[in-house]
């Protein structure tokens, strides 16, 4: 079984343009920066022979392929999509006590401990249990051969992990911005990036 997976972070909110943490808990929309990024991966990429999108229970992720979607593209929400929750973090003004605390948690993880979290939150184990059941959806539809998945920064990182058979420690390695590409292949035995952390649609 052959497929591509095109994977996209939503585009720009004002929580994003804030810095201020925003999780699964923040059902935010796209700001007028995060509609023109939309625009623009429109442009680049609608002319892809597409078979399905993959969103999140999130309005940010429809409203940032709803152009493709008006193609007349089938699309399906799924909940393994959703961006990791912060739990108390989210929403929170972007205080040097609240960065310090986020990178401290950041750091756990890098060092291996990945069932940490915050009050409320998830952690990246819990994102992955819920991601393995997204991608089997994914993943068990053959006939779907080019598939659009939009979804969230921190959960776009695991998810490059899952796919990659790469430990969650290394989740780090995958820089994004809002509305960049991971283009990965499926081989019928093994994912592989085949454009990795582009921008180039982005004007």
């Amino acid at each position: 079984m052959l497929k591509t997976l095109y994977i996209v972070r939503h585009g720009q909110t004002d929580l994003n343009k804030l810095g201020i943490v925003q999780g699964r808990g923040r059902d935010t929309d796209l700001n007028d920066e995060g509609r023109r990024q939309a625009g623009e991966f429109f442009d680049a990429y609608c002319k892809v022979p597409l078979d399905k999108i993959y969103i999140s229970l999130l309005k940010r992720t429809q409203q940032s392929v709803q152009q493709f979607i008006d193609l007349g593209l089938p699309y399906e929400k799924l909940e393994g999509l959703d961006e990791l929750a912060w739990g108390v973090l989210e929403g929170q003004p972007s205080t040097p006590a609240n960065k310090a605390a986020f990178l401290k948690l950041i750091r756990q993880w890098l060092d291996g401990k990945l069932d940490s979290k915050f009050e409320g939150g998830e952690s990246p184990n819990e994102v992955k249990a819920r991601q393995l059941k997204a991608l089997e959806i994914i993943m068990s539809r053959p006939e779907e051969k080019n598939v659009l998945v939009c979804m969230h920064g921190r959960a776009m990182r695991l998810l490059l992990c899952v796919l990659l058979g790469k430990p969650l420690t290394e989740m780090e390695s995958f820089p994004h911005q809002n509305l960049v590409l991971y283009k990965v292949t499926w081989d019928g035995s093994k994912y592989e990036i085949v454009d990795f952390n582009n921008a180039k649609h982005l004007r």
